[in-house]
């Protein structure tokens, strides 16, 4: 009974990636903080793999690289206000370093957007006016981030009943649970 809602949550994901505006392209990503406090932020979805894994691009630099090599038990949340529909991925992340892959991704990113990661200093760092960013030229901070679900929760908010279920992995085997919304 659960399939219908996970073919359409699958489904969601994809045209994350895939569909000009639809909501599922930004995510809130949920890491542990070095000192032990939750950090969120936004990222953009860029590949949903045939076996559900998600991947971001970010810079290798940033304190979010940080914090997986620490903890790579990470959260993403999507929602979509049309749908009311959210989905919670809980996951590991994983670090791609292969330097063929990173290549081939990183061929495939606007000149425009190549400036998120080729700056002079590391994301986050203080300086004294946005106008002065100095950028590398031959050399970039590009990296990827999968993180493979262990557990992704689906809530529909709905009348008369919201939907809310539970998606867990075990070995390769999707199995769920209704939950109470």
């Amino acid at each position: 009974m659960t399939d219908q809602f996970f073919e359409e949550l699958k489904d969601h994901l994809h045209k994350g990636v895939h569909k000009k505006g639809h909501p599922f392209r930004y995510a809130v990503l949920g890491t542990i903080g070095l000192d032990n406090t939750p950090a969120i932020r936004n990222i953009v979805l860029r590949q949903v793999t045939d076996n559900l894994c998600l991947r971001f691009y970010t810079d290798a630099r940033s304190n979010k690289l940080q914090q997986i090599k620490e903890n790579n038990q990470v959260s993403l949340l999507f929602y979509d206000p049309k749908q009311m529909l959210q989905v919670k991925v809980e996951g590991l992340a994983t670090i791609i370093n292969d330097k063929e892959v990173l290549q081939k991704y990183w061929s495939g990113v606007q000149p425009n957007s190549r400036k998120d990661y080729i700056t002079s200093v590391a994301p986050g760092s203080a300086i004294s006016n946005p106008d002065v960013v100095e950028y590398l030229e031959k050399e970039n901070h590009f990296t990827i981030v999968e993180i493979t679900p262990t557990r992704i929760e689906y809530l529909k908010l709905k009348r008369p009943n919201h939907i809310r279920i539970q998606f867990s992995k075990t070995a390769a085997i999707w199995n769920s649970t209704f939950l109470v919304p």
